[in-house]
């Protein structure tokens, strides 16, 4: 019997140990670190039913490598030096001393210190910028009076006419001698073709790339993805939000896709935790560590707002906007309004919503009447009944698409940012949110909501309920899918 006997009639045996192999080491990885258990079970009905496909799809997708290398590189080495760094410690019993009438907020404001380890810092400005046409002039005024230094991350920067407009800004800021660096994420740059990376390279404005999945030891962090939107501007001036760099933003351009958005301006001390959070990232993906007073001044108090970042994302920043969440729903005593473009809450997140309006809380939803994303539509509504059923509300704004992310607990608390309602922003994307404690700024929010919610629509319980079969059968497999959507 010659080699082409054994080639022959053992393949089969090789390829089916390795197959059952493959399979098992991958359920048991699922088991062991999938959190949720509806992603484990869904990840291992995949491993089982796709032979060989399926646990090559858990690898790449399913399993997080991101963390290790998160901790190697942001370990105290390579932290950011300079006042705001140093202030970065484990504040959770002396912080600033909020209103009387905002009291009852005691519980979230210390669980929210243990929660992110940074403290609550007074002092501050936090001034709301609606769409691109408020955001962008602001932005790009900073960058054109900038001195020393720019750090500027964002998820989408598209190569149109509002990206282009930062680039050449970018690019004039460098030529003054101006340090400026630049992160984007790898799928944020593909959103126009081609890329503004060349343009920005060109332009000699240095600028990395978050995750690139190109390369093939990069493809085992593809699901990952840098969400945050972070500018800082010699260290001073500060601005975060839900926005984008793209042309859809300018609404009153009347772009063919517009997008409504939410950004805001910042100054005081609050404004040093972003930059930590920006120099964490940059130094996360290209090793360069960003130090000193150029990017790290001493920052005044200028300002009435007590603030606090929170970072998010797969790592060592794990959960603490889930967790942020459920506290301040728990700490709720008469009003929970949301703004969200997308809403998959996870069950803890609806008991708690639940809880709150049983506890005779008013909580209002409002959700764009059409996403951006059809298939998020179709599984948001899915589980719309869960909450409507206790007494939630849930309020569906007019076109055109809203990307505002917003949360108010009794006209006291805020939490802005580019954190969303689902999965993605709470278990894979790394994001940045600011809770805000301040009644006159959760005022002006409270109307910038009130003004989305003039032509929205109320949806009811018998409404959800009277969906055709076929039409709740698409939902629900869609839901299904959340952990991956």
């Amino acid at each position: 019997m010659g080699p082409l006997f054994y080639l022959t009639n053992f393949w089969p045996h090789a390829v089916a140990a390795l197959t059952l192999l493959s399979a098992g080491l991958a359920s048991a990885h699922a088991v062991l670190h999938k959190r949720d258990t509806r992603a484990a079970v869904l990840w291992i009905g995949f491993i089982c039913l796709l032979p060989l496909l399926g646990p090559v799809l858990y690898l790449l997708l399913g399993v997080n490598r991101v963390r290790r290398k998160a901790l190697s590189l942001r370990g105290a080495a390579s932290r950011p030096q300079g006042p705001a760094a140093s202030e970065t410690v484990f504040l959770t019993e002396d912080q600033p001393a909020l209103r009387p009438e905002a009291a009852h907020l005691e519980h979230l404001s210390q669980a929210v210190g243990r929660i992110v380890r940074r403290p609550l810092l007074a002092g501050n400005t936090v001034q709301p910028l609606v769409n691109g046409d408020a955001a962008y002039p602001a932005m790009l005024a900073a960058i054109e009076g900038a001195e020393r230094t720019i750090g500027l991350s964002t998820y989408i920067f598209d190569n149109d006419r509002a990206g282009r407009q930062f680039a050449e800004a970018l690019r004039k800021a460098v030529e003054r001698g101006v340090q400026v660096r630049v992160l984007i994420d790898a799928a944020g740059t593909h959103y126009s073709v081609p890329s503004i990376i060349h343009l920005l390279r060109q332009a000699r404005v240095p600028t990395g790339v978050f995750l690139p999945t190109m390369a093939p030891w990069r493809l085992m962090s593809m699901n990952l993805r840098l969400h945050r939107k972070i500018m800082v501007v010699d260290g001073r001036a500060g601005f975060t939000g839900g926005m984008n760099v793209r042309e859809g933003n300018l609404v009153a351009l009347h772009p063919r896709h517009p997008v409504r958005d939410l950004h805001f301006h910042l100054r005081g001390p609050v404004v040093g935790q972003l930059q930590e959070t920006f120099a964490a990232d940059w130094t996360f993906v290209t090793g360069e560590s960003l130090a000193g007073p150029d990017w790290f001044p001493p920052l005044e108090a200028c300002g009435g707002v007590l603030a606090r970042a929170i970072p998010d994302g797969p790592d060592e920043d794990f959960d603490k906007l889930r967790w942020t969440l459920l506290m301040a729903l728990s700490c709720a005593r008469d009003s929970v309004q949301i703004v969200t473009p997308y809403f998959l809450p996870d069950p803890p997140l609806v008991s708690a919503l639940n809880l709150a309006a049983l506890r005779g809380v008013r909580v209002e939803i409002l959700l764009p009447a059409r996403s951006n994303l059809p298939f998020i539509d179709w599984a948001s509504r899915a589980m719309w009944w869960q909450v409507l059923q206790r007494g939630c509300k849930i309020w569906l704004g007019p076109p055109p698409f809203d990307h505002s992310k917003l949360m108010l607990v009794d006209g006291q608390w805020s939490l802005v940012g580019s954190g969303n309602w689902d999965t993605r922003s709470l278990r894979l994307n790394f994001e940045f949110n600011l809770e805000c404690y301040c009644p006159e700024l959760a005022g002006v929010l409270e109307k910038i909501i009130q003004s989305k919610m003039q032509g929205a629509r109320q949806v009811t319980l018998e409404e959800v309920d009277s969906r055709s079969l076929p039409v709740k059968l698409r939902d629900g497999l869609t839901r299904l899918l959340d952990p991956f959507l």
